[in-house]
């Protein structure tokens, strides 16, 4: 019975790095509409990307927002089954939640950060 309590444990602690993981995706999709990235790397075949991301990102930004909470929630459950959380992704979460919700509160300040790192 223990042995199937660990492998438990181990699959959640790989939902919370997943939903980390998913929610710095969705944001990043979602800042795209501000951000040149998508429209230079893949110019050929995503010259319209801006403007339907621009229409998709509140429902990208909400999504990053249940992903940090389904993360949260996974990270919570696997404590709650005396499973000691793995560094990475306790790591990976806080720091998936910390850009998710800069993103959403300062765009425009993400926006101009990432603008100077790339021309650079």
């Amino acid at each position: 019975m223990k042995a199937g309590a660990t492998s438990g444990g181990s699959s959640s602690s790989g939902r919370t790095a997943f939903a980390g993981v998913a929610a710095m995706v969705s944001v990043i999709a979602a800042s795209s509409c501000c951000l040149p990235v998508l429209p230079l790397v893949f110019a050929a075949s995503l010259a319209g990307s801006s403007t339907v991301l621009t229409a998709l990102r509140p429902y990208l930004l909400g999504a990053s927002v249940l992903f940090i909470a389904y993360g949260f929630y996974q990270a919570w459950r696997s404590k709650r089954c005396s499973r000691k959380p793995i560094f990475l992704s306790s790591a990976l979460l806080w720091l998936s939640a910390f850009f998710v919700f800069v993103s959403i509160l300062f765009p425009q300040i993400v926006a101009d950060a990432a603008a100077n790192l790339l021309t650079r």
